[in-house]
């Protein structure tokens, strides 16, 4: 009697951690997805490499979990997307990143969906011959066990949320910092041509100074302030020159 008690029990310890490795794997990949997310958002090839690391990295974290978990698809999936994102260190442009990027998401966001239906069928293929009094023990136990995993799927899907959310935001706020940071520039530039090319009038120098106009809307911060300071020192030794043509 014993023996016939103590074999259930070991299958269903067995299949809980089969579960368990189930669920550790889909944080592994939903961690991944998020990070390749964050990559194909990317505006400059740092930030697109450096996320594609952090998502393989986050793959690599996954492997052992997938394969005790049991689901070969998933883990095809995430070997593919992998393989694309290694490609992105070699790249020089983030046009040719994005290239490999865009196509790891949609395969990192499939291997999210498979691995929750590994989960979800290990889940249901628990079945345990036993009395009336174990079975209810050990099914009231699994019911616990199963609404504590979803508990922690549930957190761990809104720590993902709340981190691409403050993503979001820092990346609004930068895209903002720039515009109004162009904007002060741009409005400077302006009013010095038109004081240069006024000063200019009164001593009869018909040559008007122009200022050309290029979007760095996409370089960093220090890269347009060294834009626009580049442009007013050009602009400045232009006038220079058309003032000593006045005193000639």
């Amino acid at each position: 009697m014993k023996t016939f008690l103590l074999l259930p029990i070991l299958f269903l310890t067995y299949a809980m951690q089969g579960q368990g490795n189930c669920e550790d794997a889909s944080a592994y990949l939903i961690n991944s997805y998020s990070h390749v997310k964050d990559a194909y958002d990317s505006n400059n090839i740092s930030h697109l490499q450096y996320y594609s690391n952090r998502s393989v990295e986050s793959i690599k974290l996954s492997k052992q979990n997938l394969a005790d978990c049991n689901c070969k698809k998933a883990l095809d999936l995430a070997n593919q997307v992998s393989d694309l994102l290694v490609q992105v260190e070699s790249a020089t442009t983030n046009e040719d990143g994005r290239f490999y990027v865009k196509r790891a998401r949609d395969l990192s966001k499939q291997s999210v969906i498979e691995i929750d239906k590994c989960a979800y069928n290990n889940a249901n293929n628990i079945e345990v011959e036993e009395t009336p009094t174990e079975n209810n023990a050990l099914a009231n136990l699994q019911k616990e066990q199963e609404q504590l995993k979803q508990q922690q799927a549930a957190l761990k899907l809104k720590e993902q949320e709340i981190k691409q959310k403050l993503a979001e935001q820092q990346t609004e706020a930068l895209a903002l910092e720039k515009k109004q940071l162009i904007g002060k520039y741009k409005l400077a530039i302006s009013s010095t041509v038109k004081t240069y090319n006024e000063s200019l009038k009164l001593c009869n120098n018909s040559n008007t100074l122009t200022a050309t106009d290029t979007d760095v809307s996409q370089e960093s911060l220090e890269t347009i302030k060294a834009h626009y300071i580049s442009s007013l020192k050009k602009l400045a030794s232009d006038y220079v020159t058309q003032l000593d043509l006045c005193v000639n």
